[in-house]
């Protein structure tokens, strides 16, 4: 089994920092105490409040793949849309 690092950058749009920030929030406790899940960290930059990084480390892809599935996930989703400046995620693998 190889476990899965996520790194989310999620770009509030000026006027929805709280908002999002709010659903980000809500988002962990579940999130955490899902089968699969190593960490799941949130971090807001201290120079530019709108930016946020969800820090992921999952058992194996499979166990991430089912977190995307939650019904908690999905009320995320949608809470958050047409909040957001940017988003990416990168799906990586450690190597050392």
């Amino acid at each position: 089994m190889t476990e899965l690092t996520i790194i989310a950058n999620i770009h509030a749009k000026a006027d929805q920092i709280e908002m999002v920030r709010g659903a980000l929030l809500r988002l962990v406790p579940p999130t955490q105490a899902e089968t699969g899940c190593i960490n799941y960290d949130l971090h807001q930059d201290d120079e530019d409040p709108a930016h946020f990084i969800m820090y992921e480390k999952w058992q194996d892809r499979a166990s991430w793949q089912a977190h995307v599935e939650t019904a908690h996930f999905a009320a995320f989703k949608t809470a958050i849309d047409g909040a957001l400046a940017q988003f990416t995620s990168s799906r990586m693998t450690r190597i050392s």
